[in-house]
Order: C-alpha cells, then structure tokens, then sequence
C-alpha cells in the first residue's frame, strides 16, 4: 500500500512537470482589434484544455498499470490513490484570454473539459462560477460545461491604463467538493478615440502688431486606450496665416504649438477658425477635434459705408405719421468705438421735407413726421452722412429717394351741370334730360371714373368726352305709371378698394292727354220698377281717366248714337234720351219719366265719357235698363172664342158672353156625370210674371153647388151628377184674381142652363149660328168618344212640353245659381237677366213668355224663366216688321206644376 502511494505521487509530480510545459502555457499574443484576435483566444483555450487532459491521462496511465499488477484485492486501494491523484491534477491553474467588447454568448474556453469534468456531468456536479465582489461578465454554461460572456467587457473599466488586463475567477464544482483557479486575460482592442480637454478653444490677437512666427501653445489630446492605440499624432487645418509645430514633453506625449505665419487684417477677416485632429494608432485609427477660434484686435483704419449709394423708397401718401420710410445700414468694418456711426439728414428737396421727414442719429431709421399728399408732392430728395466716433473721424453720404404713391383716397364728384324738367310723358326716345360732370383728384386707374344711373331704366347715360355724361331717355314715359323719377347718377374710381360717389337727379314726368275715360264695366245692368218718379236716381256710373288736371277731368252723356231707341207701345221709336238722362259731372242716371213695364220691358243705350284735354278722348259703356213689372194691372176677361182653341177635354161648351160685360151663359144636361167640364172661363193680365199669374175661384153660390171652378184653368165642371132638383139655371159668380201685391182681382158671372139631352142637341144642331156668340151645345155618343181623343192627344203634347220646361228651368237655375255673380252678359247676341222676387224667379221675353204654375200655392219655389230680345234700331225694316205683341199661350189644356224644392212633376187636374 505503501509502494501504491508513493507511485501515485511519483505521477502527480510528474503531471505538475508537464503543466510547465511552453507548448502548453505560452502567453498569447496580444489583440489590438484586429480581425480573427477573437477566434484565437477561443482556439487557444481549446488548446489548453487538450493539454490538461493529456497530462491527466499521462499520470492516470501508471496507476491503472499498478493496480492491475496488485490483482482484484487490491481494487478499493487503487480507487482511493487515483482519487488523490485527481485531486492533484485539478488544484492545477488554467488561463484564457478573450478581446474586450466581445458579444454576449461567446465561448472563451470549454471549461468542463479543461478541468477533467467528463461530459455530461457538469450541470450534474453544479460547476460554477464564484464572484468575488465585482462583475465578471463571463458564467459558465451549465449544458456545455463551456466558459461564455455573458456581458459587455470594457478593459478600460475594468483595468484603467494598466496592461495586461488580467481577471482571476474561482470555479466551483461538487460532488467532491473542490475550487479551481481561471485566469482571464482581456485583450485591447481600438474602443476609444483621443479627447481634447475642451471642443473650442479662442485666441486674441492684434491685427498688424502680432509679427509672423509668434508660437501659441496649445493643450494636447488623451486617449483611454493602451499601447498602440494610444499613441497619438496631430494636423491643422488648410490656412496661410498658421501652422502647427509639435513638441515632445516626454518619450510618450507629444505636445502641439500654433505657430503665425502672416500678419492678420481684422477687416479682412476678423476671426479665424480652426480645426485641430488628434489621431490614435490603432487600426482603423481614430480621431478627435478642436475648433481653434482666432479674434483679430481691431485699429481705427476704415470709413463708414453704406450699402447702397442711393436709396429708393416708395410709400403710399396714406402712410401714417410715424411710419418707417427706411432703414439705413452705413457699416464699418472697425470695431468698438472706431465702428459706432451717427446719422445726419442734409439737402432736402423740396424744403417741406423737413417737417414730413426725420432721421434717428443712432439706428439710421427714417420716419415720417408728417402726413404726404401725392396731389401736392410726389418726391422728395435729400442726403444722409454716416460718421464714425474714432479719431481721427471718418465719414460716409448717400441719397435718398422718397416717391409718393398714390392711393384711392379721393371719392369721385358728379355735378349737375344742366336739368331741363319736367319731362312730359311722350318725350321722345334719346331726350337729353340732364348734362353732368364727373371728376377725381387721383391718378391712374384711382382717377379713371365709370359711371352708371340707377334705376337702368328709363334712363341712361351717354358719355360726349372726358368727364363730361348726356342723362338721356332710353325707354318711353308714362306718367300715369310713374309721375316722378328719383335718379341716382353712381360714380366708381378703378381703384382698390374702389369709391363711390352719388348724385340723385329727380325728374318729373308733365302730362299728356293719352288716356281715354274707361268704365269700370262694359256693360251696366240697371234694374227699375215700373211707375218710378220723374227724377228718380237709377245708377251711378264711374268713369276712371289717370291723366291729371283737365286731362283727366270726364263728363258724361247719353250718345244718341248708339244702340238707344226703343219700340214705343203706340208705334214708332223714341230715343232713350227721352227715358233716362246722365249728370254730365257725377255720372248720376236719372229717370225722365215713370216708366211703364207694358210699354218698354228692356232700355238699351250707351253713356259716354268725354275728358277735357286736347284733343278730347271720350269712352263709352253699354247700359242695360230692366223695367220690373208691378201689378198696376187687373185681370181682364176675355171674350168667348178670342182664344183660338177648341174645348178642353170633357168640355160641352164655352162660356158665351151676354149682353153685359162679365156675364157669361152655357149649357148643361140634366144628368151629366161628376167632373164634366161645361164650360171654360178666360182671362189675361197684363202685367207679367206673379202679377200675371191668375187663379179662379167660385165666389157664390157658396155651399155645395153642382159647380166647381178649376184653380188655375178657368174651367167650371160638375162637382157631381145634374138633377132635376137643381132647377134650370145656375148662376155662378166667379172671381179671377192675379199673385201680386196687392193682388187684383175681376168677377165674372156665369148662367148655367139644365136642359133635357134633346134639347142640347138641338142647341148642338143651332151651334153653328151661334158660334160668334160662343155658344156650343154638349155633344153626346160619339161625338163624346172622339172629344175624348183629342183630349188625349192634347194631353200628350202637353206633357211633352211641359217635361222640355222643366229641363230648360233646371238647365237656367243651375246656371243662375253658379255662375259668377256679374248681372251683365256682354257680347254678341241676346243678353238673359233672371230676377228674382218674394215668390219665386220670373223671366221676360218681348216675343214670348211661359208660366209655370203651382196648383197648391207653393208660389215661392216655382220658378219662371226668359229670355229677352232687344228691340232692333230703329230703321226701315224695324218699320215694315213691327214687334209682335206678346201671345198668351193658350191654356185649353190641364195644366201642370213644377215643384223646384222637391223636382217632383205632377198633372193636376
């Protein structure tokens, strides 16, 4: 056991020997930056790693050899010595050397291996790092067992100037636990450039005075890096006054001096500027600057200048007081009290310049001190002098040009120059009415005046020469349009902004007669009763003529010449001068006379309006006078036979006129039936409408009489069969009355003979001669049956006509009730007037008239309708045609009734 150990420490020896080895512990080179200095660090670490297993494997060999030859007792005794011998051979040293600013991550050395730590094993051994108070920047990758940096390394913070940079780090592995020695060197590398002590460094010196080769010394540049990286050289910028002169204060510093080759001229250049480059050794090298900054002392050598020889200002003449005019710059190129200039204002053309223009004697501003007037001055001129405070003093001039601008500041003036009014109305096209000026004070296009008239119409403005405008009619004049023109004459410079000047030129507008009177209406419908007093005011008629004065002063006439005669009722035509008259100022319409519906139904005429100008205009209007009927009138019988129809249906006989007027006879048959008309009585009115709506009623005897009498027909018929007990005679008073109001009323009185049947037909037989007398018996048998047919024939045609009434009365309702109110149809034709009274609307016709009759005394619902035609003008063949009389339609058969509130027709019996 004895022999063992002492061979394991025989081989330990040995292994001390071999890490002594150059091969394996040669210092590196050093690594100034340049390309591949890192890979080699790293190689070499490889290297001696390989060395240190190697020696370790050397000195394992003769144990293992020892142990095999001490046989299979002997293992647990070899186990511990080669346990010794390993813990030899780790307490060894291991150095690696790695370039400063290395990136993180990279490997300086397999550590693991170096140390004998087999693969794999030594993240499970914990080997590690162990700080010793400062920061490493290199750990230990636990997977690989390798030696990485893990941040920046800076040799300069680390080491300072001290070379070489070496870092001692302590590595600890367990399991046994045991400590090693690592050596890391930090190599240099070219990190920093030179600095100066201060970037700007100044220099004063005089100018003419400083001879050439005057030295200046100046403060050298430092660099943090070591050998040759920091050795240091120095170059001046290009210049003809200076150069650069290098002294050596010791075997390592180099210490620069700026030497003056030229005499300097402040005015020239009064500071130089310089550039003075350290550059280091290194590869690349690097550099550092300072800006030299050399100030030239000045002496009084040089005269104020100005920059310009003459200065030329404009400004406009509504430039305030106190408004900078220019700002004189007179330099000199001295310095300090030699430099400082002061400004005087000489030769001012004209002399007012002075009060308008002054001049500050320190900063050389000109200001204006008054206000300028282009009309009066447009330039002014004078001199400035600079003068310096050295000694002896210099002194520098220039002009100065001062023009005037003109601005809008002048409005334009119009003046009337000429006004011919009035104006009358039709003034031709292009009468001058006025003549008119216009000026401005400014100039160019501020004095370039353009003019216009407001209203554009109806005048205009017409420009003869320069300045000088026509106002002149361009439209036609109509004073009743416009009597008084209120002109505006506008004035605009061409300046910006533009002024406006106005003169209001009033025209009035004299009269002519070129208006006629005009009607309100063409056509005037005048309404009058009948039986009117003498006198008596119809209408007012209104004439309107716009002219003025007499011109427009109207008198009225009825024209004798128009349309203005009527038919009288005794033959021939009378002029409606003869009716009406016209008040020849108001325009009243007066009645001459009553007038008389039965004489003259409708007065056409026309009134005339004549003005008072020269030459006179007249206008005329159509008037239209409806004569309303009043009931002046009594009901008239008429005699038997004056109808011209034959009986009615049911008839045996008309009613014969006796010997006294009103008394009337018929015969009858004993035993003729109930409702046997036996005879008819007839009356007229000639009044028209209600007032000529009659009505019959049985006066006596009164009772129950045989008889009645038909309401609205006249006719008197059997109230029931004749008998004997009836006696011979009836005597019937019949009274006929009209609607009006008052109503008028005639009696007639009928004789009503009861004969046996052979004695009417004896009377039927006599018939023939008694006809003039109206007499006509009552017919029987046949003669009854074919009396029956005519009848029925009759009654046809009167339901016809009354069905064509009915319509044309609804047709003219409706059209009265919905058309426009107007009550004058003008135009050619006949003009239709619906008036309209208490009991209902009546119409009027010269040539004919219909009466629509209600049996059941709704009078104010029935209606009845016209159409009137106006007399022809008097002439030859208003002559041979006289008018014809108006026809009472003949009321033989029944008669009928329109009901307009409920439009029911009914047949009354």
């Amino acid at each position: 056991m004895v022999g063992a150990c002492a061979a394991a420490e025989q081989h330990t020896v040995s292994l001390q020997a071999q890490k002594r080895r150059p091969s394996c512990s040669a210092a590196p080179p050093r690594c100034g930056g340049e390309p591949g200095c890192e890979r080699w660090g790293a190689a070499r670490g490889e290297q001696e790693s390989r060395c240190v297993r190697a020696a370790a494997g050397s000195r394992a060999g003769p144990v293992r050899e020892a142990a095999a030859a001490m046989g299979v007792w002997w293992g647990p005794v070899v186990r511990v010595l080669v346990l010794q011998a390993a813990w030899a051979l780790v307490g060894g040293q291991v150095r690696y050397s790695v370039p400063e600013e290395a990136k993180a991550g990279t490997v300086v050395g397999r550590l693991a291996q170096d140390l004998g730590v087999e693969a794999g094993e030594a993240e499970a051994r914990r080997l590690r790092l162990v700080s010793q108070g400062r920061r490493a920047s290199v750990e230990v990758s636990g997977a690989s067992g390798a030696l990485v940096v893990s941040s920046r390394l800076d040799r300069e913070e680390l080491c300072g100037k001290s070379a070489p940079c070496a870092l001692r780090l302590e590595v600890l592995v367990e399991r046994p636990l045991r400590v090693f020695h690592v050596e890391l060197e930090v190599t240099d590398i070219n990190d920093n450039a030179p600095l100066f002590p201060a970037a700007r460094k100044n220099l004063s010196i005089a100018e003419f005075t400083t001879l050439p080769g005057s030295r200046f010394p100046l403060e050298g540049a430092s660099d943090a890096d070591v050998g040759a990286n920091a050795q240091l050289s120095y170059t001046l910028s290009p210049t003809e006054h200076f150069r650069l002169d290098l002294q050596k204060s010791n075997e390592r510093n180099i210490v620069p001096d700026l030497v003056l080759t030229k005499a300097l001229d402040r005015e020239s250049l009064p500071v130089h500027r310089l550039v003075l480059t350290a550059s280091d050794g290194g590869r690349p090298s690097l550099t550092s600057t300072m800006e030299l900054v050399v100030s030239v002392l000045d002496a009084n050598d040089n005269a104020p200048q100005f920059n310009q020889s003459v200065y030329k200002v404009q400004l406009p003449e509504n430039a305030v007081e106190g408004t900078l005019v220019t700002l004189l710059n007179a330099t000199d190129p001295d310095e300090g009290i030699n430099s400082e200039v002061t400004y005087t204002a000489t030769n001012f053309i004209p002399r007012s310049g002075r009060d308008v223009i002054a001049v500050n004697p320190k900063t050389g501003e000109i200001r204006l001190t008054g206000s300028l007037d282009f009309e009066e001055v447009s330039i002014y001129d004078f001199r400035i002098e600079a003068r310096d405070k050295g000694w002896p003093p210099l002194s520098g001039h220039c002009s100065v040009e001062l023009e005037v601008l003109d601005v809008n500041d002048n409005a334009p003036e119009v003046w009337v120059t000429s006004l011919s009014v009035p104006v009358p109305e039709n003034a031709a096209v292009g009468t001058v009415v006025a003549l008119l000026s216009v000026s401005d004070r400014d100039s160019g296009a501020n004095g370039r005046v353009r003019c216009a008239v407001w209203p554009a119409a109806p005048f205009g403005l017409v420009s003869t020469f320069a300045g000088s405008y026509s106002l002149v009619l361009r439209e036609a004049l109509d004073r009743e349009r416009v009597s008084e023109y209120e002109v505006e004459v506008r004035a605009e410079d061409g300046g910006s902004p533009s002024l406006r000047a106005r003169r209001g030129v009033r025209v009035p507008v004299s009269d002519v007669n070129d208006n006629a009177p005009a009607f309100a209406q063409a056509v005037y419908t005048v309404l009058a009763r009948e039986n009117n007093a003498a006198g008596a005011e119809l209408a007012r008629l209104w004439a309107r003529d716009p002219d003025e004065a007499d011109n427009g002063r109207v008198r009225y006439s009825v024209w004798e010449g128009g349309v203005g005669a009527v038919a009288s009722a005794g033959g021939g035509w009378r002029p409606a001068s003869s009716y009406v008259s016209v008040d020849a100022e108001s325009g009243r319409l007066w009645a001459l006379q009553p007038l008389d519906y039965e004489e003259v139904q409708v007065l056409q005429f026309e009134v005339r309006a004549v003005d008072a100008g020269e030459p006179p205009l007249c206008g005329n209007a159509t008037v239209q006078l409806f004569v309303v009927d009043e009931n002046d009138n009594a009901p008239a019988l008429l005699p038997a036979g004056s109808g011209g129809g034959g009986p009615g249906p049911g008839t045996s006989g008309e009613a014969a006129s006796g010997p006294e007027s009103g008394a009337l006879w018929a015969w009858a048959a004993w035993g003729t039936p109930a409702g046997q008309v036996v005879a008819k009585i007839r009356a007229v009115d000639a009044d028209s409408g209600y007032n000529a709506w009659l009505r019959y009623e049985l006066w006596e005897p009164r009772g129950k009489s045989p008889f009645r009498v038909g309401l609205y027909s006249g006719e008197v018929s059997t109230a029931r069969a004749l008998e004997e007990a009836d006696g011979p005679r009836q005597r019937l008073v019949i009274v006929v009355r009209d609607h009006g109001e008052p109503a008028r009323s005639a009696t007639a009185t009928l004789s009503v003979s009861l004969v046996e049947g052979a004695e009417t037909a004896l009377a039927a037989v006599g018939s023939s001669s008694l006809s003039r007398a109206g007499l006509r018996p009552a017919e029987g048998g046949a003669a009854a049956t074919g009396a029956a047919a005519t009848t029925n024939v009759w009654l046809v045609v009167a339901i016809c006509a009354v069905s064509s009434l009915f319509l044309l009365a609804v047709v003219l309702y409706g059209a009265s009730r919905w058309a426009p109110r107007a009550g004058v149809l003008s135009g050619p034709g006949p003009a239709t007037l619906v008036c309209a009274s208490e009991v209902g609307s009546w119409s009027y016709s010269q040539r004919q008239s219909r009466s629509v009759c209600v049996a059941d005394g709704a009078g104010k619902s029935d209606l009845m309708v016209f159409s009137p035609n106006f007399p022809p003008p008097p002439g030859p063949a208003a002559k041979e045609m006289p008018p014809e009389p108006p026809a009472l339609l003949d009321t033989s058969f029944e008669p009928f009734a329109i009901n307009v509130e409920d439009g029911l027709s009914t047949l009354l019996r």
